[in-house]
């Protein structure tokens, strides 16, 4: 049997694998288990209450992907202890199953973002619309109804789960994408799951608890000197107050910092070189032309300084992205055509002497170079595969159904827009999940606006261009979004040895529990008359997509 730390060959960085050799992954049915499912379906509505009450009120949703494994950890290890203590024979807690009950809980807690509890589902709302200044008639509002907003996810959740599924080997294989949410909760999970006797995990523990207690207290010591917006150490002028006018400012985020620890130094150079250019340069320049180009003073809002700063930055995120999209099929269709032409030397070598040799792939000859962590989590993620068919007729049929039924939900959108949505949905669900891999960073919400403007403005707003607009946007930030997520988990997968079925099948669990709590849990805070404290704080933000779409009206008409 070969060294499982590749000794023998050119020293390599410590194997994390190689401390799991004695503990070979069980197969995907045994890593989605009932005991997985039940503490998901707690933690997941728990987390669910958590993300609606901060959405509603804050107008943001903090990640929850740390907690949700630390959580799902200790629940299922005291769990098994306790069945142990009273002589009750349970299943080994694995690391895969830690990971299946994290990805159920993040799925289901998510939707709270891109479901559009605190974004276009609420902007609906007509006490929301008159607050943010948008279209109030009879066909610019709509009353949400827990039923149809259940449907409504239930038709588009799904298609994300499809939707970028055949490029998983590219991504995190071919690519080596970082995703780094989703490498820090896998580095976590190896971490507590690491047999015993193995130094590394003590420490990395250690180091972990050390970085978790700095951060909390931190943040803790920020909050005493938090007044409202641009006050405290969230936007202190490091680099003096003329330089804090043109946004150079220091935040003290310790998140930041440490998705900049995970993020490789050309990523973090690159949107360093980014913001000086943009706030040196770029949107000084455009601020000289208010009143030529634009007239509305407010930084935030898309008659103004917004209205160019956004297309520019979604502009080169997708050339970008588009260009690796090109990359891609330009590849595979070499390899096929590659595999075409040694199939037919093989058939005509057979044919002249009974016998022939396989021209040795680029793939083969460069696996031999990898580590054995590589080797190994590439064995693994690859040998229990979905077929891609599946992926596509998957998403083909749910999108079929969602342009059949979506307009039945929302009347003001056309069947031709949810087709249109869902034909654009993957090639930006690419984008949204390479630069998500990059630099921890979706785009989902952007790409939601764009919708607005294209759907809103063909529908206009006499008949109803605002609920369509929206309801486009939710079909795209929900696919786009969910689907970078998924990728994010796949990432997780690959680097615990967890099945990409189990990861699949764990999505669409917490995907089908979110689809069935979220919409509840939020109708009963907006029944408790707290739509007055939601108009106070969530119109500045997410809300601010109904002037969005006034405007393109305006425009359009």
């Amino acid at each position: 049997m070969a060294d499982p730390a590749g000794a023998g060959g050119e020293q390599e960085a410590p194997s994390v694998e190689a401390a799991f050799a004695g503990q070979p992954p069980p197969p995907w049915w045994q890593q989605v288990t009932v005991r997985a499912v039940a503490v998901s379906v707690v933690l997941g509505t728990l987390f669910s209450f958590m993300a609606m009450r901060t959405g509603l009120t804050a107008g943001f949703v903090p990640s929850f992907n740390m907690s949700a494994s630390l959580l799902s950890f200790f629940i299922i290890k005291s769990w098994t202890r306790l069945m142990a203590r009273c002589g009750v024979a349970s299943q080994p807690f694995t690391r895969q199953e830690n990971v299946v009950v994290q990805t159920c809980v993040i799925s289901c807690a998510t939707l709270s973002i891109y479901g559009g509890f605190t974004s276009y589902l609420l902007a609906m709302n007509e006490t929301v619309a008159k607050a943010a200044g948008g279209g109030t008639d009879g066909r610019n509002v709509y009353t949400l109804h827990t039923g149809k907003i259940v449907a409504f996810l239930f038709l588009v959740t799904f298609s994300s789960l499809f939707c970028t599924l055949p490029l998983r080997k590219t991504m995190i294989v071919d690519y080596k994408l970082i995703y780094p949410s989703g490498s820090a909760v896998a580095g976590i999970v190896n971490s507590f799951h690491t047999p015993k006797g193995a130094t590394k995990a003590k420490l990395q523990v250690n180091a972990m608890f050390k970085s978790v207690a700095g951060s909390f207290a931190w943040a803790f010591f920020q909050w005493f000197y938090t007044g409202g917006d641009g006050c405290g150490f969230h936007a202190f002028p490091l680099f003096g107050l003329e330089a804090y006018k043109e946004k150079f400012y220091f935040d003290f985020s310790a998140s930041l910092v440490g998705v900049g620890m995970i993020c490789p130094h050309l990523i973090n150079f690159s949107m360093l070189l980014g913001s000086i250019s943009s706030s040196g340069f770029i949107w000084p320049a455009l601020q000289a032309k208010q009143g030529e180009w634009y007239t509305d003073p407010s930084p935030t809002s898309f008659k103004g300084i917004n209205g160019y700063k956004v297309p520019m930055g979604v502009s080169m995120v997708l050339g970008d992205c588009l260009f690796q999209l090109g990359a891609i099929t330009v590849k595979a269709v070499q390899h096929y055509r590659k595999g075409r032409q040694e199939q037919k030397l093989a058939v005509d070598g057979a044919a002249d002497d009974g016998g022939g040799g396989c021209v040795p792939d680029d793939d083969d000859e460069n696996k031999w170079h990898a580590t054995y962590d590589e080797r190994r989590r590439n064995q693994v993620f690859l040998s229990d595969g979905i077929p891609d068919q599946f992926a596509v007729a998957g998403y083909v049929a749910l999108a079929a159904l969602s342009t059949a039924l979506v307009p039945r939900i929302f009347p003001q959108i056309r069947y031709h827009h949810v087709a249109v949505c869902y034909a654009v949905a993957p090639l930006l669900a690419f984008c949204n999940s390479y630069t998500s891999g990059l630099m921890d960073w979706s785009l989902a919400t952007v790409y939601g606006k764009l919708a607005i403007f294209v759907v809103g403005a063909s529908v206009g707003a006499a008949s109803g261009g605002v609920i369509a607009g929206l309801a486009a946007c939710g079909v795209m930030m929900v696919i786009i979004g969910d689907a970078a997520e998924l990728m994010h988990d796949f990432k997780t997968a690959y680097l615990t040895l967890t099945s990409p079925v189990s990861m699949f099948a764990s999505q669409a669990i917490g995907t089908a529990l979110g689809c069935v709590v979220q919409p509840p849990i939020c109708m009963k805070f907006l029944s408790r008359s707290q739509i007055q404290e939601v108009r106070q704080h969530f119109v500045l933000g997410a809300a601010d997509i109904q002037p969005a779409v006034t405007l393109t009206h305006h425009h359009h008409q």
